[in-house]
C-alpha cells in the first residue's frame, strides 16, 4: 500500500483504498511518520554541531564568544523560519513549505561543508536554522490537523520521536567520522576534514524528506478553509473513516468565525496582556522547555567531557549514549501521553529534572582548575555523568514531547499554524540564549550555570501543575469553543 497520493491529485484514493479501521490507522501513522522527517533533520542539523564545535574553534583559532555566536546562528535563522513558517503554511499549505524547508536543508548542507571563513559557516548554520524553524512549526500543525482525536498524542509524538532519532544520528555519524578520521575531529577524509562531511552529512536525509513530503496529502482543515472540500472529504475517507461529511461540517463550523482574510499575528491579539491567554501559554511552554538546558547536554556535551579528562572519541561516544536515552525516554512517552495524559507526564518529568540538574550542580561545585583544565574527583565524576543522562531521560518523556504535542493540538483551527510560528519563534530566541550564554557561563561557573537550569525546571513543575491544561482526546474542532477570547 503507498503512503499517499500526491498532493492535488484530483481523481485522489477512492474509499475502497482504504477499507478497515486497521488500514486506515496504519495510512495516517504512514502520513504522519512522512511530516515528522522534518523532526529528523530538526534533530540533526541542530545537533551536529555538537561533534565539530572543538574543530571549529581549532580550524578557525576563535574562542568562546566567537564559537558560541557561531553554534547559535542557526538557532536566530530558527527563530525567523519559524515566526514565517505559520503566515507561509497558512497561505500556501502545508506540503509547499515542507518542500521549502527541504530545499534549505540541501543548500545550507553543502554550503556548511564547505566554509572558508567562521562568518561563512555563521552564515550556512542561518539557512539551516531557517529550515528548522519552518520544520518546527510545520510538522506538528500538520499531523495534528491529519490526526485522529483517540491517537493524536501518539503521533503527534513522532515529531519529538524524529527529533531525538536525528540527533542520536548525528551523534552516530560524528563517531564513526572522527574515528575514521583517526580519532581527531580534524583528520582527513578523502581530502576533507571529518568535521566538515559532519555537517555536509545533512543532505542525505534532506532528499529523503523531499521525496516522502511529495507523497503525502494536504491538510483537510487547510484544504477546507480554501473551499476545497471535494479533496479534503477524500482525504477524511483515507485517514477517518466514511464519516467525512460530517467531519468537514465540523471543520467549517470550526472556522466559521474566522474573518475572509487569511490568518496573520493580529489574529491573536486579545486579552490582558497583549495576546490571547491561550498564546501566553504556548509561549510559557516553549520558553521552559528551554530554559531547563536540554540543548546544553546536545550542542556541547562533548566540549564539557573532554574539559574534565575524556578523550574526544570517548566523549562523542557518550553524547551518542545521551541521544540513545533520549530515544528511550522518547519511546516511553508515546506509550504513555494518550493513557495518562499530558499534564502528569509535564510534572513529573519537571520533577525529575529538577532533581538531576541539583545533582550536577553538586558534582561540579568540585570541580579544580577551569576550561579545558577542569577536573572532578571520582565520585562527582561519576554523579555528573549519570545526572546528566536522567535528566535527558527526564525531558525525554515528558517537555521533549508534551510540548510538541500540546503546541500542535491546543490552539483553535483559524490561528493554529500562527499561534504555534509565535510560539515556536520565541522557543528558539530561548534556545539561543542558553546556548550563546553556556560558554562564557561555563568558563565562570558550572555549578551556577546547573544552579539555573535546576530552578527553571522547579519552575516547570509548578507551572506545569497550575497552568496546564489537559488536552488528551480533545477533538481539535472542539478547542474553539473552550479557547478563551477566540
Amino acid at each position: 500500500m503507498s503512503v499517499s497520493t500526491a498532493p492535488g491529485n484530483a481523481a485522489g484514493p477512492s474509499p475502497a483504498d482504504v477499507r478497515t479501521p486497521r488500514q486506515r490507522a496504519r495510512r495516517v501513522a504512514l502520513i504522519s511518520a512522512a511530516a515528522a522527517m522534518a523532526g529528523f533533520l530538526f534533530g540533526y542539523d541542530s545537533a551536529v554541531i555538537n561533534g565539530a564545535v572543538s574543530a571549529i574553534q581549532d580550524h578557525f583559532e576563535v574562542g568562546a564568544a566567537a564559537t558560541g555566536l557561531t553554534v547559535s546562528a542557526a538557532l536566530l535563522g530558527s527563530a525567523a523560519g519559524a515566526l514565517a513558517g505559520g503566515t507561509l503554511a497558512e497561505r500556501l499549505g502545508r506540503l509547499r513549505v515542507m518542500h521549502i524547508a527541504a530545499v534549505l536543508f540541501m543548500v545550507s548542507a553543502v554550503g556548511s561543508m564547505f566554509p572558508f571563513a567562521i562568518w561563512d559557516l555563521a552564515l550556512w548554520r542561518v539557512v539551516g536554522g531557517v529550515a528548522i524553524g519552518i520544520a518546527s512549526v510545520i510538522a506538528p500543525a500538520y499531523i495534528a490537523e491529519v490526526s485522529p482525536s483517540e491517537v493524536r498524542g501518539r503521533l503527534g509524538s513522532f515529531q519529538q520521536l524524529a527529533i531525538v532519532l536525528g540527533i542520536a544520528c548525528s551523534q552516530l555519524v560524528n563517531y564513526a567520522l572522527t574515528q575514521a578520521a583517526g580519532g581527531k575531529t580534524t583528520g582527513h577524509l578523502l581530502g576533507v576534514q571529518a568535521w566538515q562531511w559532519m555537517l555536509g552529512m545533512a543532505l542525505l536525509p534532506a532528499l529523503v524528506y523531499l521525496a516522502v513530503t511529495l507523497r503525502i496529502p494536504e491538510s483537510p482543515r487547510w484544504l477546507v478553509g480554501r473551499g476545497r472540500t471535494e479533496e479534503a472529504a477524500r482525504v477524511l475517507e483515507e485517514i477517518e473513516g466514511p464519516k467525512a461529511g460530517e467531519r468537514i461540517a465540523e471543520i467549517r463550523g470550526s472556522l466559521a468565525r474566522a474573518a475572509e482574510r487569511r490568518p496573520s499575528l493580529r489574529d491573536l491579539m486579545g486579552g490582558r496582556f497583549g495576546l490571547l491567554p491561550i498564546v501566553w501559554l504556548g509561549i510559557a511552554l516553549s520558553v521552559l522547555q528551554q530554559f531547563v538546558g536540554i540543548n546544553v547536554i546536545f550542542y556541547y556535551s562533548s566540549v564539557l567531557w573532554q574539559s574534565v579528562g575524556i578523550d574526544q572519541g570517548n566523549s562523542l561516544l557518550i553524547s551518542l549514549s545521551t541521544s540513545v536515552i533520549n530515544i528511550v525516554g522518547t519511546l516511553v512517552a508515546i506509550a504513555l501521553v494518550d493513557r495518562i495524559g499530558r499534564k502528569p507526564l509535564a510534572v513529573a518529568g519537571s520533577i525529575g529534572m529538577a532533581v538531576s540538574l541539583g545533582a550536577v550542580a553538586w558534582a561540579f561545585s568540585g570541580a579544580s582548575g577551569s576550561g579545558h583544565d577542569l577536573t572532578l574527583p571520582a565520585l562527582q565524576g561519576t554523579v555528573a555523568l549519570v545526572a546528566a543522562h536522567l535528566f535527558v531521560l527526564c525531558f525525554a518523556f515528558s517537555w521533549g514531547v508534551v510540548v510538541w504535542v500540546m503546541l500542535g493540538e491546543m490552539f483553535p483551527n483559524r490561528i493554529r499554524a500562527t499561534a504555534l510560528s509565535l510560539a515556536a519563534t520565541v522557543q528558539w530566541l530561548a534556545n539561543w540564549v542558553i546556548t550563546v550564554s553556556f560558554p562564557s557561563m561555563a568558563q565562570w561557573s558550572l555549578t551556577f550555570s546547573y544552579i539555573c537550569y535546576a530552578s527553571f525546571a522547579a519552575v516547570s513543575a509548578v507551572f506545569a501543575v497550575k497552568f496546564l491544561r489537559e488536552t488528551k482526546g480533545t477533538r481539535l474542532e472542539d478547542v474553539d469553543a473552550d479557547a478563551p477570547a477566540v
